[in-house]
């Protein structure tokens, strides 16, 4: 790792403008658990690192009827999970954060930084995908909101512009009978990379019996986290069963474009998408229905 000069801003104005004078020698840090390992392997050199973990914005946390859910970019994932409103009214927020990396990890890795880091495995992208979720970007020209789906360019690229910032991820208010879910799957414990990971989201209709909205997205399956919206439109208006649940798992699998490689084969991978997109909608409807499912923290509490 190369020598590089360390800024820590006050302010997001103050880290918008240095971010914006380096230009492409720079790199913002939020947790730093992607940038920091990225730099050793010399895949980033910047001269500059600007750490925005001083910044109000960029940390905050909190719940609104009306605004929803707003997650600074900069947030650790142990405070996310730890957090009674998304525990009670997000726990598909809850899948993604309690399962990256291990504790030491999750006390500095923030969703933002997640998503800037733009991984296909990405564990974040997939479910905030599913939930709707908008980013909140500051820059040299001002403030602007992109879809979460829209965010990922390619492996390892984003939507950010010279100078811009991903202040926050915002999602929307919870609501009655809607409920989300996220699973993935590893090969073995000490690989700690999704083969394959699905994000479902379902809004239900007629106490429940049927599907009013549905959103699904695929993570590692593709150069970017794919919106499966053909998978999901195919359930609305559809009675809740195994069966309309199967023809959407088809659709999903019909999106993907998964290649083979050391963790399992494109085949392989197009198969768990069927049955991940199975499991994240089955139990996104238990939640919907207010039926209780465990996430990682709650199963190694119990």
């Amino acid at each position: 790792m190369k020598d590089f000069e360390y800024i820590a801003p006050q302010t997001l104005r103050e880290a918008v403008a240095i971010l914006a004078a380096k230009g492409d020698q720079a790199r913002a840090m939020a947790g730093g658990t992607d940038l920091i390992v990225q730099m050793r392997i010399k895949r980033h050199q910047p001269t500059c690192v600007v750490d925005l973990k001083n910044i109000a914005e960029v940390n905050e946390l909190s719940y609104g009827p009306r605004r929803g859910l707003t997650i600074g970019a900069a947030t650790p994932c142990h405070k996310i999970y730890a957090n009674d409103e998304v525990v009670q009214r997000y726990p598909g927020i809850v899948d993604s954060a309690s399962i990256i990396g291990g504790i030491q990890i999750q006390g500095r890795a923030s969703f933002g930084g997640n998503v800037c880091n733009a991984s296909p495995s990405a564990d974040t992208i997939p479910l905030l995908i599913a939930y709707s979720a908008i980013c909140e970007i500051a820059g040299p020209n001002g403030r602007r909101q992109l879809a979460i789906e829209e965010f990922c360019t390619g492996p390892g690229a984003n939507a950010l512009q010279t100078g811009e910032i991903l202040v926050s991820i915002q999602i929307p208010p919870a609501r009655k009978s809607t409920g989300a879910h996220y699973q993935r799957f590893i090969p073995r414990n000490e690989m700690d990379i999704a083969v394959v990971g699905v994000g479902s989201y379902v809004a239900l209709a007629n106490r429940g019996k049927e599907f009013k909205e549905v959103r699904i997205s695929l993570g590692a399956v593709g150069p970017t986290p794919i919106f499966a919206q053909a998978a999901g439109q195919s359930l609305v208006g559809k009675e809740v069963n195994d069966e309309n649940i199967a023809v959407a798992a088809a659709e999903a699998q019909k999106v993907a474009t998964p290649i083979s490689d050391m963790r399992g084969t494109a085949d392989y991978r197009t198969h768990l998408v069927g049955v991940l997109t199975k499991r994240t909608l089955q139990g996104a409807i238990l939640r919907a229905k207010g039926q209780f499912v465990a996430n990682a923290v709650q199963q190694a509490a119990g």
